[in-house]
C-alpha cells in the first residue's frame, strides 16, 4: 500500500479529507453531465441546423459548464483555506509557527504519488468501515503533562509580568506627581520670599515682627511638608526599583519556560517525523537537480 510518510493518525485523517474531496468531485461532474443532457434534450430535437445555430448552442453550453467549475474551483480553494485554519489555530495554541511550501503543490513526483495513495485506499473502499464523519475539534497533543504544565506556567507568568508592567505605570506616575508638587511649593516659597524683600521697606517696625513670625511660621510649615514629599518620594523610588526587579525576575522566568517549551516540543514524535519528512524532501530536491543538471549536459 502507498503511503505518505505519516503516521497512523495523520494517514486517517488525509483519508477523511480525500473522501470529502472525491464526493465532492462526484457531485460537481454529475452537474457537468446534467448540462450536457439538458442541452441534448431541449436543443438536440432536429435534424439539421445552421453554423449560426451550433455556435449558438455551443456557447451556451460553454457557459453554463464554465460556471459550473469555476464554482467547483472556488469551493475547492476556500475549503483548503478552512482546513490550513484548523491547523494552524492547533499550532498557535502550542505558541508554533509553521511554514508552508508552495512550489511542493507542482511536483509531479508528489503528485504520482498521491494520487497512488488515493488509489490504494479507494479501490478496496467496499471492505474497510466508513469512518464517522462527526470529528472532534483540534486539539493539542498531550505527551506526559509536561508540556501543559509548561504552558499554564507560561500563561501564568505572562499574567504576573502585566500586572507587574501596570503596577509600575502607577509608580512612575506617583513619583511624577511628587516631582511636580514638590517643584510648585518651591516656587511658592521662592516668591513669597521675593515678596517678603519686596515689602519690608513699607512695613512699620511694629508689624515687622509680626510678620516675621508668620513667614517662620509658613516657613516650618512648608519645609515639613517637603520633608514628608521627600520620604514619599523616596519611597515611591524604592518601589519602583522593587517592581523593575520583579519585572526582570518575571521576563526571565517566561524566557527560561519558553525554553523549556521549545526543548520539549523538539522531543516529541511530531518534531521528529516533521524533522524526517524535510530531510526527504531535501534529498529528493538534491536528486531533481542532478537529473536537471544531467539533461542539459546532454543538450
Amino acid at each position: 500500500m502507498a503511503e505518505l510518510g505519516l503516521n497512523e493518525h495523520h494517514q486517517n485523517e488525509v483519508i477523511n479529507y480525500m473522501r470529502f474531496a472525491r464526493s465532492k468531485r462526484g457531485l460537481r461532474l454529475k452537474t457537468v453531465d446534467s448540462c450536457f443532457q439538458d442541452l441534448k434534450e431541449s436543443r438536440l430535437v432536429e435534424e439539421t441546423f445552421t453554423v449560426d445555430e451550433v455556435l449558438e448552442v455551443l456557447n451556451g453550453l460553454q457557459a453554463v459548464v464554465h460556471g459550473e467549475v469555476e464554482s467547483e474551483l472556488i469551493n475547492t480553494a476556500y475549503t483548503n483555506v478552512l482546513l490550513l485554519r484548523q491547523l494552524f489555530s492547533q499550532a498557535e495554541k502550542w505558541y508554533l509557527k509553521l511554514q508552508t511550501d508552495i512550489s511542493e503543490l507542482e511536483n509531479r513526483e508528489l503528485l504520482e504519488q498521491v494520487a497512488e495513495f488515493e488509489k490504494a485506499e479507494f479501490t478496496s473502499s467496499n471492505k474497510k468501515p466508513i469512518i464517522d464523519t462527526i470529528k472532534p475539534k483540534l486539539a493539542p497533543l498531550n505527551e506526559g503533562g509536561t508540556a501543559e504544565l509548561l504552558n499554564k506556567e507560561i500563561l501564568r507568568l505572562q499574567e504576573e509580568n502585566e500586572k507587574l508592567k501596570s503596577r509600575l505605570k502607577t509608580i512612575e506616575i506617583q513619583a511624577t506627581n511628587a516631582l511636580d508638587e514638590k517643584s510648585k511649593l518651591e516656587r511658592a516659597l521662592q516668591d513669597l520670599q521675593l515678596y517678603q524683600g519686596n515689602q519690608k521697606d513699607f512695613i512699620k517696625v511694629q508689624d515687622l515682627s509680626d510678620l516675621e513670625n508668620t513667614v517662620a511660621a509658613l516657613k516650618s510649615e512648608f519645609e515639613k511638608t517637603l520633608n514628608d514629599k521627600t520620604e514619599n518620594q523616596k519611597s515611591l523610588e524604592e518601589d519602583l526599583v522593587t517592581a523593575k526587579h520583579d519585572l526582570l525576575r518575571v521576563q526571565e522566568q517566561l524566557s527560561l519556560a519558553e525554553k523549556e517549551l521549545e526543548k520539549k516540543f523538539q522531543q516529541t514524535a511530531a518534531y521528529r517525523n516533521m524533522k524526517e519528512i524535510l530531510t526527504r524532501k531535501n534529498d529528493q530536491i538534491k536528486d531533481l537537480r542532478r537529473r536537471l543538471a544531467k539533461y542539459e549536459s546532454e543538450d
